[in-house]
Parts: C-alpha cells; sequence; structure tokens
C-alpha cells in the first residue's frame, strides 16, 4: 500500500498544498476534487472533523436533482451521503492534528494518476503520535466505485485506541427507504429518483484483519492496543447506483457494483483506474515546454475535463461547476457546449457524442419551451437539468441587495444555436454519420424551425429579432444582438444543409423525419428568406459589427480609469448606468469572432477586436479565455498569454474570489481552447484540418493528440527550431493545411512544415 500513496514524482503533473486555513478549506475542497462524471467527491477534511469545520465535504452524483419545497422553488443537483468519515481516538478523546513542523493537512491531487493524497499528523499532547496518509478515488474505469484508504503509522506511544469509519448526511436531502449494514436506498422527495450506496470497510493491523464492531448503519468502529511502529491500513469500497424512477429489487444494482469491487480488491481497482486514466492522458494530454506555470495550468485543467464526462449516460450533461460544487445548482448551460465540446470533439469523441445526445433527449423539453411562448421548433433552457424544461430562478440579490429580475432564461435565446454549433462542429470533426441521421439533424432542423419562427419582418424588409439578451448580460431587452443573429443566421444555413444532405444520401430518412416534423419545402424556402434577411449589425463600411441595435449611441466609459478594481463594473457604476453603458460583461462579438471567423472580411476581425476588447469587463469566468483565443488567432500572442494567464488564474490562485461553489469548468476548457484552437492554431474544417502556429516567445515547444473522423494524429511545435510535425498514427492518409497551404500525410510520411514568426497585429 505505501508505494501507493506516493505521488507522482513529475511536479508538473501534481497539484499541491499544505496548511488548515479555515477561511482557505472551501477554496481547497474545489481545488482538489475528484470525479469521474458520474461520481464526483470534494477535497475536504474527513479525519476526526469537527462538525462545525469549514468547508462541506460533499459527494455528488451526477443527474440526481431534486426540487426543494417552496414557491418558485428550482431545481437543484443534491449531495449524497458522504462514506468518507474517519475518527480515531483514545480514552481521554479524539487525537488532534498537529501543526508544528511537517505536514499539517497536507493534500496532493496527483493528476495523472487520477488520485486525491493527504497527509497529517495525530497526536494526544506528547504521549502518542500517529502519521496518516490517506488515498481517495473514484474509479475512472468503472464509475460506480470508490475507493478510501488510510496508512497509519504509529510513531510514538501505546494506548487502547478506537478507530470509527462512518458515512455523514445518511438522512439529508434525501429520504431513506432501505438503511442496512452495508447497504442504504433513498428517494429524492420531490422528484422520485433513487439512489443507491453500498459499502465494505477492512481494517488490517500489521497485515492482520480485523473484525469490526457494527454501531449502526454505514458505521464501523474497531479497537486494539497501539504500539510504536504499528501499521492499520483501512480500506472502504462503495459502490453507486442512481435510478430514474423506484422499482423493484432496491439496492441490487449498488450491491452487484460492490461485489465488483471486493471482487477487483484495491489493488485491482486502484491499477484498472490508473490505466483508464493513463489512456485518458495518452488521447489529450499537452506537453508544454518553456513555460511550467502554463504547463500545470493545462494539466490541472485536463485533469478536470476528464474528470467531468460520461461517456456511458446520455442522460446527463455536465453542470458549470461539474461535480466539484453546486454554483447555479448544478445546471447546464450553453458552457457545454462551447467551452467543452471542443476539446472532447477532438480528444474524446464518445464523451462528445453522450454529452449531445443528452441534448437530443432534451428536445421534447426544448420544444415545449418554444411552444409556451408562441414559436415553433426548440427554444433550449437557458439553465437546464435532466428533463430540458428551463430552471432558471426568476430572480435573485443584485450586488446592491435589491431584487432583481433574472431575464436570462427567456431572453438569453442564442443558446439554441449555441447546440446546433456544437452538433455540426462533432459531425464534422467525427463523420459519425449515424448519430446525424439519428439525432443530430433533428436538433438542426428544429432550432432553425425556431429562429425562422422568432425572426420577424418589417418593413424595412429585414427580418429582427427583438427583446434579447446576448452573451453580455448587462444589457437587457435588447434587438438585434449580433452575435444571436448571426449565429441563428448561421444555424438556419446548416439546417437547409443538413436537409439536402439527407435528401441525396438518405431519401428514406430524410421522408420519415421531415414527415415526424411535418416539414415541407414552402417552409425550407421561408427559412432560407429569413437567413438571406436577417438584421446582423454589420456596417460595411467599417467592418464594425454593432453589437446590438443602438449600442454605438451608449455612453463609452473608460475602463483603462478603474485599473485594477476587485469587483465587476456594474457593481462600480450601477446596475442602471452599467445598461446605459458600452461596457461588456464578457465575450460578445469577440465570442461570434471566435466561433464564425469566417463572417468576418479580411482586416474586420481586427477592426472589431480592438473595438470591443478595451470595453470589455470582464464579469464573467467565460470571457478571458475567449479573448485570449481571439488574439492568439490574430497574432497579437503576448497579450493572448496575459489573457492565458489570467484564466489559469480563476481556479488555481488565491484570490479575494472565491472558488468554493465549484471549478469553473468552461474556464478549463477555454484554456485548452486557448492553446490548440489559439497559439496551435487549429481549425476544424469541412475539408479536413488546418493548423496555423504562433507560440509565445516564452513556449518553445507545444506538443498534443488529436482525433478526426477515424485518424489518431500527433501534433509538435518546436518554435527553437521552427518546425511543425504532424504524425498520423492510426487511419487513412489525409490533407492538412499549413499556413494554408495543402500538405498531405499517411502512416508513414509525416508532415514536417516551417513555422512562421509571430507578426503584430496588422504588420503582415
Amino acid at each position: 500500500m505505501k508505494q501507493a500513496l506516493e505521488p507522482t514524482a513529475d511536479a508538473s503533473w501534481v497539484l499541491s498544498d499544505d496548511g488548515c486555513d479555515p477561511l482557505r478549506e472551501s477554496d481547497r475542497a474545489t481545488r482538489f476534487a475528484i470525479s469521474n462524471g458520474f461520481l464526483g467527491v470534494r477535497a475536504s477534511q474527513t479525519v476526526n472533523r469537527s462538525p462545525q469545520g469549514v468547508g462541506s465535504p460533499n459527494t455528488y452524483v451526477a443527474g440526481l436533482f431534486d426540487t426543494p419545497d417552496g414557491d418558485r422553488a428550482v431545481p437543484e443537483l443534491i449531495p449524497v451521503p458522504n462514506g468518507l468519515q474517519v475518527h480515531i481516538s483514545l480514552p481521554g478523546g479524539p487525537l488532534v492534528q498537529h501543526f508544528g513542523p511537517g505536514p499539517s493537512h497536507a493534500l496532493t491531487l496527483d493528476m495523472r494518476r487520477g488520485l486525491l493524497l493527504s497527509e497529517c499528523r495525530l497526536v494526544d499532547g506528547s504521549a502518542v503520535s500517529a502519521r496518516l496518509v490517506r488515498l481517495n478515488l473514484v474509479s475512472q474505469d468503472r464509475r460506480s466505485l470508490g475507493l478510501q484508504m488510510h496508512h497509519l503509522e504509529v510513531e510514538r506511544g501505546e494506548s487502547e485506541m478506537t478507530l470509527e469509519a462512518s458515512f455523514e448526511g445518511l438522512d439529508r436531502d434525501l429520504m431513506a427507504e432501505r438503511l442496512d449494514n452495508e447497504l442504504g436506498v433513498w428517494r429524492t422527495r420531490r422528484s422520485g429518483k433513487r439512489l443507491e450506496i453500498a459499502a465494505a470497510v477492512a481494517l488490517r493491523i500489521d497485515g492482520l484483519e480485523m473484525a469490526p464492531v457494527v454501531l449502526a448503519p454505514f458505521k464501523w468502529s474497531w479497537t486494539w492496543k497501539s504500539r510504536p511502529g504499528q501499521i492499520i491500513c483501512l480500506e472502504r469500497i462503495m459502490g453507486v447506483a442512481r435510478s430514474a424512477v423506484p422499482g423493484p429489487d432496491a439496492g441490487v444494482k449498488a450491491l452487484n457494483e460492490l461485489k465488483a469491487g471486493r471482487d477487483l480488491g484495491w489493488r485491482d481497482l486502484l491499477t484498472r483506474h490508473e490505466t483508464a486514466w493513463a489512456h485518458r492522458w495518452s488521447s489529450s494530454d499537452i506537453d508544454l515546454k518553456g513555460d511550467a506555470a502554463a504547463q500545470k495550468a493545462l494539466r490541472f485543467a485536463i485533469y478536470h475535463l476528464n474528470s467531468a464526462a460520461n461517456p456511458d449516460d446520455p442522460r446527463v450533461s455536465i453542470g458549470a461547476r461539474a461535480l466539484t460544487g453546486v454554483d447555479y445548482r448544478g445546471h447546464v448551460f450553453w458552457d457545454t457546449e462551447i467551452f467543452l465540446l471542443p476539446f472532447y470533439i477532438v480528444t474524446w469523441p464518445e464523451a462528445a457524442r453522450s454529452l449531445l445526445m443528452y441534448r437530443f433527449h432534451t428536445l421534447n423539453g426544448a420544444r415545449a419551451k418554444a411552444a409556451d411562448r408562441g414559436w415553433r421548433g426548440a427554444f433550449y433552457a437557458w439553465e437546464s437539468t435532466d428533463t430540458g424544461l428551463e430552471t432558471t430562478p426568476e430572480q435573485a440579490v443584485g450586488p446592491d441587495r435589491q431584487i432583481v429580475d433574472i431575464l436570462t432564461g427567456v431572453q438569453e435565446q442564442h443558446i439554441s444555436a449555441d447546440v446546433a454549433y456544437a452538433v455540426w462542429q462533432y459531425w464534422q470533426a467525427t463523420g459519425d454519420d449515424e448519430f446525424l441521421i439519428e439525432a443530430g439533424a433533428e436538433i438542426l432542423l428544429e432550432t432553425a424551425r425556431f429562429w425562422a419562427s422568432r425572426a420577424q419582418p418589417e418593413a424595412d424588409g429585414l427580418h429582427h429579432i427583438r427583446n434579447v439578451i446576448g452573451p453580455d448580460e448587462y444589457h437587457e431587452n435588447i434587438d438585434d444582438n449580433a452575435f444571436t443573429n448571426v449565429m441563428a443566421r448561421w444555424n438556419i444555413r446548416r439546417a437547409l444543409d443538413v436537409a439536402g444532405l439527407l435528401r441525396q444520401r438518405w431519401p428514406d430518412r430524410w421522408s420519415a423525419l421531415s414527415s415526424h416534423l411535418d416539414l415541407n419545402e414552402a417552409e425550407l424556402k421561408r427559412w432560407s428568406d429569413v437567413a438571406e434577411t436577417l438584421a446582423t449589425g454589420l456596417d460595411p463600411a467599417t467592418g464594425l459589427y454593432e453589437q446590438f441595435a443602438g449600442y454605438f449611441d451608449l455612453e463609452d466609459v473608460d475602463l483603462s480609469a478603474y485599473a485594477g478594481r476587485t469587483v465587476p463594473m456594474d457593481v462600480i457604476l450601477g446596475r442602471e448606468r452599467t445598461q446605459q453603458s458600452q461596457v461588456v460583461k464578457q465575450a460578445d462579438v469577440v465570442a461570434l469572432l471566435a466561433l464564425l471567423p469566417g463572417e468576418f472580411n479580411a482586416g474586420a476581425d481586427l477592426k472589431n477586436f480592438r473595438y470591443y476588447e478595451p470595453r470589455c469587463g470582464h464579469g464573467s469566468s467565460l470571457s478571458t479565455a475567449m479573448h485570449g483565443l481571439v488574439a492568439a488567432r490574430l497574432g497579437d500572442v503576448e497579450r493572448a498569454l496575459d489573457y492565458f494567464h489570467r484564466t489559469a488564474a480563476i481556479d488555481l490562485i488565491d484570490t479575494k474570489s472565491a472558488i468554493g461553489g465549484g471549478v469553473h469548468i468552461a474556464a478549463q476548457g477555454g484554456l485548452w481552447m486557448m492553446s490548440v484552437f489559439g497559439f496551435a492554431g487549429l481549425a476544424l474544417r469541412s475539408d479536413g484540418l488546418a493548423l496555423a502556429p504562433q507560440l509565445p516567445a516564452s513556449w518553445t515547444s507545444l506538443s498534443f493528440s488529436l482525433q478526426w473522423r477515424n485518424r489518431s494524429l500527433a501534433i509538435r511545435i518546436d518554435q527553437t527550431n521552427r518546425t511543425l510535425e504532424v504524425s498520423l498514427e492510426s487511419g487513412l492518409p489525409m490533407i492538412i493545411a499549413v499556413y494554408g497551404e495543402p500538405h498531405s500525410v499517411s502512416l508513414d510520411q509525416a508532415l514536417v512544415a516551417d513555422i512562421r514568426q509571430p507578426v503584430e497585429p496588422g504588420d503582415g
């Protein structure tokens, strides 16, 4: 066991922290959380933890939503019983944590192996002391299983010692249907979902197993005489199952999972978990030389991205804080499609497909939302849970402590185009025709139908979309938001493309789908008319997109006068003045630049970035990554690098912005996007891949892998030798464009090309 408790030696794979600051415990619980897309466990203190301790040791199960009692209650991801508690005591009371020299509450996140390790010393004055090392994992190989191990070495003193292992929160937020010694079955109070947990424990003293005394369900105790040099090992395996509705055979799934875990034993369970993580890293790691801080930030990002997804469950998606906390109640936003899907599409297509199938399974909820408001097609929920119904709260407390109405659930309508965008990107990158035929086409068609219904013709001969909110949420009830309208137009055009493709390649499927949707040629013609006449806010003379109608007439606030601020601009200016200003909360037109660069003529991309970048207050964790991506593509690599490190700091650096509510998973996806789509210049095109590398001066090399239409490729950008090398590791030969020039690559012929020296934007 001792060897298993040693972290990876390479510091770039390890995140460490020491100390016990109550004010930081919640942030540490987030940062060091472990997850596998089904189970998520925060890294709170669990040994001799005080009931009054700061930081919740919560465990979460994906998709386990319930609605609390009360008027206008909103569904939320609920914590489940936490099976990590350990209490170690002597006859005079519990051992206490030692805060002298050496580790006092060291946490180590071994990102390479997907493990949480912790270490501390427990003492009883000067009489007894012991060193405790703990390992936690949730299996990446079999997601229903969790493993906890404690290695306690008595350093000094002899005494009767008692160890209790227990669960916390057996009666919190859930209604118990069955509680046995090793099995619990609960159901949620309102949604009727079932949760099953089965657990088994084993304690060995110097290699000999000792039988426990069962004090209560999920509570075991051992008492023995300790002595110096004694080794006590506690092993706890947990099997978890979730069901949509209660049914017969309560507990059978969890017991079967526990049996599988016990049959494996902790060594094989750990080995298979590590092997699964090794496979994930071989497909998704980014190896960066020259910037140690950026390398660790990327490993941290990729670790949490790989931890967040579950390709085996197409009924769940990834919330704004994944399974590391419950900010935003565990709800799913556009973050998943725009900031996370790019990573999964080219490194883990199976996970990407599952996440998009979640949107297919919630399509009826999107249809119902559109119909409720008098529109056709699919209007996806701005905040979504398991049903796809809109779950955005109607009100909240604003920065000035006043109650404000939340309009995003009604007005932030670009979500439907965001989902369509991810569907198209996935199909383009994977060539997964089965997905397109069975699910993707229907999503594209129904979202396009929504936009054609939503946009209304007016006397100027154009179609307009009024009373919306764009990504910049500081401005509400606006008309013709450029991001919304251009994405809507793109959505309609791709739906028309897929309608033509189905007619040509799969006529039987087109016949069945068009009949199912009651979709005829006259409606398709109307869609085309809407797309051609949709107002976009583009000024052909300047190349600038007006963010929304009337934006250019608003007060132009110089944000440089507020440099060094620690609160969002809407707090400084007040809600009303912010709405009457050009201050932007987060990337809006800049987001359009990132997603649809082809909508900008030559030179207009730089003009728009230079106009909007100084007007953005970055009041959202999504913003800096999008700006960094665009800056990198435009060749402003040092500005992009600054945005990279600012994004990395959101979750990795202790600032006044607490992260106790969970990791900002979209920001982590944004770090990956900046590196691969920004600095490496990767573009996913209908005819293949394109690369246009421009690395920061401090990055001497950048290497990563990706998948493209059943091909695996390895890419290395060597800035020292000014070369780009692309190796095809599996699949058929293909063409890759480098700075627009086509190059062939095959299994026996790598692509080697020169890379260009970065130039200042506008210089070349």
